[in-house]
């Protein structure tokens, strides 16, 4: 899948590559620069990976409600809740985002899952009245995060968007298209996603580019974004956590899962991990000694003999080094633990599955 953004920053010549199955900016004028304008001012980015559903019917909450780890049933028209698609084994198959509209909810997930997550939805519709539509097609998606975020939207919208609760949403005119702005951190910074009908993904960007601008920033690609979210302790699907394992593995259960709202698909396992369980491993934030990082699914050891392996990384011009993602057994990840791996050692920073965040709240994890 192509990203919209990728013709409008054609004057730009961002250098492209491919993430979450999608080809997105991944860098326009090199990482010092982008870390800085995110972190100091505003930063616009493209967010179209997305795969997006309609779930429409009188029993659509109901329906949801038994096949994902979200609080669905609470949610009234203008909120969202993340969420989980797991299988009977307790597998994340696909992360989900629930947004709630007066007659239909969106569902916002990852284009590289987007057919086995259609499939495993859809063919549980059975008794329930509800129908299930992918409609990708019609949106694009970018972002805006960065201490002036705020300030930059209300200035293409008119609105001020200070008061929306997190994962809340609302229609929003930007370059006279109809838009949805969800409260969301990609990057554990202050601001929000775009949802955008495609045919006027050009013109709003190019509105969002100007805002962004005025107010010091610009835009930034994903090898940025992928720095300041390992940074923020925010883990991506497809990377971090996918139908290996588990959601307290991936440190996920306080911000995807409700332990309230009964039954659910692979509810059974979740529960029995939290309430008698010991895990063996789970993820952990890293920070690696060489200078050149090691590869994702290399090993993290000790004496030759292997304890876990990384999923991500990045360098951090917040630390001065690379950092990154990995799993470990429970003999050595506590922080303050240190492994070998490839080009040097990986020791352990923090603990999310041992000390849970919610990471989507802006700065809960700076």
């Amino acid at each position: 899948m192509d990203s919209p953004a990728s013709i409008t920053n054609a004057s730009s010549n961002p250098r492209m590559a491919t993430y979450f199955g999608a080809l997105l900016p991944a860098e326009f004028e090199g990482l010092e620069a982008e870390w800085r304008r995110a972190r100091e001012n505003v930063a616009l980015f493209d967010t179209s990976y997305h795969a997006v559903f309609e779930l429409t019917g009188p029993d659509r909450a109901r329906y949801l409600n038994a096949i994902t780890s979200g609080d669905v049933r609470s949610l009234t028209a203008g909120r969202g809740v993340p969420g989980l698609l797991l299988n009977a084994q307790g597998h994340i198959l696909a992360e989900i985002d629930t947004l709630a509209l007066d007659d239909r909810y969106l569902l916002v997930s990852h284009a590289m899952a987007a057919g086995r997550t259609f499939e495993t939805l859809n063919k549980y519709i059975i008794m329930d009245d509800c129908a299930l539509e992918d409609v990708s097609s019609v949106w694009a998606s970018c972002a805006m995060e960065g201490s002036r975020a705020w300030e930059a939207l209300a200035r293409v919208t008119g609105a001020s968007l200070e008061g929306l609760p997190l994962f809340g949403h609302q229609e929003a005119k930007i370059a006279g298209a109809s838009c949805r702005i969800l409260r969301r951190a990609q990057c554990g910074l202050p601001g929000a996603e775009i949802f955008v009908p495609r045919q006027a993904m050009g013109s709003v960007w190019q509105a969002l580019m100007e805002a962004a601008m005025a107010a010091g920033g610009g835009p930034i690609g994903w090898e940025t974004v992928n720095t300041l979210r390992i940074e923020a302790n925010m883990r991506w699907f497809g990377a971090d956590f996918d139908d290996t394992v588990i959601p307290q593995e991936a440190g996920l259960e306080q911000t995807h899962i409700s332990y309230t709202k009964g039954c659910y698909t692979g509810q059974e396992i979740v529960e029995r991990v939290r309430s008698r369980g010991k895990l063996n491993r789970w993820l952990v934030l890293l920070e690696f000694s060489g200078q050149i990082p090691p590869a994702v699914g290399a090993n993290l050891e000790t004496e030759g003999k292997p304890w876990g392996h990384v999923t991500s990384f990045a360098y951090s011009p917040a630390k001065e080094a690379c950092i990154g993602f990995g799993y470990v057994r429970r003999e050595h990840n506590s922080p303050g633990d240190v492994l070998g791996c490839a080009n040097g050692t990986a020791k352990v920073l923090e603990s999310p599955a041992e000390s849970p965040k919610n990471y989507f709240q802006p700065g809960a994890c700076a």
